[in-house]
This record gives structure tokens, C-alpha cells and sequence, in this order.
């Protein structure tokens, strides 16, 4: 038996509204949903089985806290984003570990609670910052491995320098080498022994000048 609920959205800005209706038209539902737009609300009016449209609520209620988590901080002054959903927005594809090392180069607090970013770095500077980041990554790929991405990568973006120039780096302090064998640098340290001496290298120069 085929039922209808409409049901409420506020939205505090267009900003909120548009990200909204993005999200919910990638939303799969056996329920029909057509909504209706005022200043400040939207009115979605909801139409299948008891289950449906009870399925229905739940996504789109989910969807808008989504939202509203990733555009106003929290009591923290943090802002909550799905990974997916930045990658996705920027166009990309980064790890996740690049992205974190990257914001704590930044100064930006940053947690990951399972797939959930939670920083202090605004929505639309979070996606722009993930944007230069695979920028970054697509231009030493193919010659590096994973280890040796997730210290060049967060380090030329933050020092916006040259991808190729951070490898040159580190060859030149000993804490990566070029592989005949596999066509790929590869680092001699662990991941974390050759960042500290790459920053204290890169901080050091910047002192000198």
C-alpha cells in the first residue's frame, strides 16, 4: 500500500541548500521525492511503502547533517567531513594519510574518526587543499612508491614547492634513492625519520635566508 509524507528542511544559507539537493539527488530510493524550495526550508514530499518513505526520512535526515556537519564548525570550532565526499568534491583521489600529514603541516588540528575528517580547516579551503594535493601526486606517481608519496606529496604542498624538488631533496640528504631495477624512488628511512629530517633541512634553509 502506497502512502505520502512531507516533511521539513531548514537551511541557514544557498550555500547549505545547494549542497543539499547535490546530495540528494545522488540518492538511490525506491521512494518517489519531489521537493519544493522556499527561502529558508525545503519541503520534500515523500511518496512509496511505509518502509520506503520511513527509509527515505532516514537517508535524507543523514544527508543534511552530512551537510551541516562539513559547513558550520562544532562547539570546537571543528568541521566534520566524510573522505569520500572531499575527494569526490575535489576531484581526486589522495590517501588519507597524505591529506592528515598535510593539514598537521599546516597547523590545522585534525582527527580522523573512521571515515570522518574532523579539522579546523573550512569546507571549501579543505577541498581546494585536497585539489593541489593530488595536483601533486599525479606528477611523481609513476616514480615513487607509497612511502615516499606520503612525505613529498604533504611536503611540497606546504612548502609549495615542485614535487620533483622535495625527491631531489631528500636524494641529496640521503634519505631516499633512485631504484634502477623498479624505475622508482624509494626511501632509505622509515616514513617518519625521513619527514623530520626533510622539515628540519627545509626549516634550517628558510632560517639561513
Amino acid at each position: 500500500m502506497r502512502a505520502k509524507k512531507v516533511i521539513t528542511i531548514h537551511v541557514k544559507d544557498d550555500v547549505e541548500k545547494e549542497e543539499f539537493m547535490k546530495e540528494l539527488q545522488r540518492l538511490r530510493l525506491p521512494a518517489f521525492i519531489y521537493v519544493h524550495g522556499k527561502l529558508n526550508s525545503l519541503k520534500i514530499n515523500i511518496q512509496g511503502t511505509k518502509d520506503d518513505i520511513r527509509e527515505a526520512i532516514r537517508k535524507i535526515r543523514e544527508i543534511h547533517n552530512r551537510v551541516r556537519a562539513k559547513l558550520y564548525p562544532d562547539k570546537r570550532g571543528l568541521y566534520h567531513y566524510t573522505i569520500d565526499d572531499l575527494l569526490r568534491k575535489a576531484k581526486t583521489s589522495v590517501s588519507t594519510a597524505i591529506i592528515i600529514k598535510t593539514l598537521e603541516l599546516f597547523g590545522e588540528t585534525v582527527e580522523l574518526r573512521e571515515n570522518e575528517l574532523v579539522t579546523s580547516l573550512p569546507w571549501n579551503e579543505a577541498v581546494e587543499l585536497v585539489g593541489r594535493l593530488g595536483e601533486a601526486l599525479s606528477e611523481i606517481a609513476l616514480q615513487t612508491t607509497r612511502q615516499i608519496r606520503e612525505v613529498v606529496v604533504p611536503v611540497s604542498v606546504a612548502f609549495n614547492m615542485p614535487p620533483e624538488e622535495v625527491l631531489e631533496k631528500l636524494v641529496e640528504l640521503g634519505l631516499a634513492e633512485w631504484k634502477e631495477d623498479k624505475f622508482k624512488y624509494e626511501l632509505v628511512k622509515n616514513k617518519e625519520q625521513a619527514l623530520e629530517e626533510l622539515l628540519k633541512a627545509l626549516t634550517g634553509d628558510a632560517d639561513e635566508d
